[in-house]
């Protein structure tokens, strides 16, 4: 039997036989995915059951998770919301980060961009609201319009919303000492040409289609595939991501890329 299917087995039996809520898996160990999806969509080609690692992301719209349970049904990463321009914190930032560290989920803090705000702003927010923490993934930029924002409508030109990124994600490398993760969607990506943007990795969203389709020739590490899944120990909808290596190449990919 596959080691990621003995894994979850016996994590799955530990959990029912001691009645443990908050079960620890070691961090880096892969349990294998079993979700389900609220809305779930016909994959043609590569579908995101192909790929071995899994992992959420989450915000104040999720209400505390039973992490131990998560872990165990498959949620081996989490990007969790910790800030927002230059003066919003996350209520749940706290609550995510602490759960998903006890349950051994590998985890990174993400900052929702805001266009009426300066990068350095923004930069200095994130650092002192996310304290540099051995074991964590790095940072992520999330980078995507907000057309429902009651404050800013703004949208820069593209090489401005690209040298604006640059400097976030500079100032925020020199502090943790890795290189930020840059999330986006289709339409921003194409419209800010994003693929200009210089040594970054990428996490992309793509509900109805591989990202080889909605960003042609474009690497990244992870998919975000939907946006209804249903996850053991959280409640209601739900993010889910796939990394885009074997789990081989996930643990290298931790080794190197996990905060110090």
């Amino acid at each position: 039997m596959p080691r990621l299917r003995v894994l979850a087995l016996l994590c799955s039996f530990a959990l029912s036989a001691c009645g443990a809520p908050q079960i620890s898996v070691p961090l880096g160990d892969v349990t294998a995915a079993n979700f389900g999806d609220r809305k779930p969509f016909d994959w043609p080609g590569q579908s995101p059951d192909r790929y071995a690692v899994h992992g959420i992301d989450v915000a104040r719209f999720q209400d505390p998770l039973n992490w131990g349970e998560a872990r165990v049904s498959g949620v081996n990463f989490a990007f969790i919301k910790a800030t927002e321009g230059g003066d919003l914190l996350d209520p749940m930032f706290q609550n995510h980060w602490d759960g998903a560290g006890r349950a051994g989920v590998a985890r990174g803090a993400y900052h929702f961009y805001y266009f009426c705000t300066t990068p350095e702003k923004q930069a200095r927010w994130f650092i002192e609201n996310v304290p540099k923490t051995a074991g964590m993934l790095p940072p992520v930029l999330d980078l995507e319009w907000n057309p429902f924002s009651p404050t800013c409508t703004l949208r820069p030109p593209a090489d401005t919303v690209r040298r604006n990124a640059q400097t976030f994600l500079s100032i925020l490398r020199a502090h943790y000492g890795q290189q930020p993760v840059v999330y986006t969607t289709p339409e921003f990506y194409a419209q800010n040409d994003m693929g200009r943007l210089r040594d970054v990795e990428f996490w992309l969203r793509s509900t109805a289609a591989h990202p080889s389709e909605k960003y042609p020739n474009e690497r990244w590490t992870f998919w975000q595939y939907t946006s209804t899944g249903r996850v053991t120990g959280a409640q209601g909808d739900i993010d889910i991501n796939v990394y885009a290596g074997s789990p081989a190449s996930w643990e290298n990919w931790l080794s190197r890329r996990q905060v110090r």
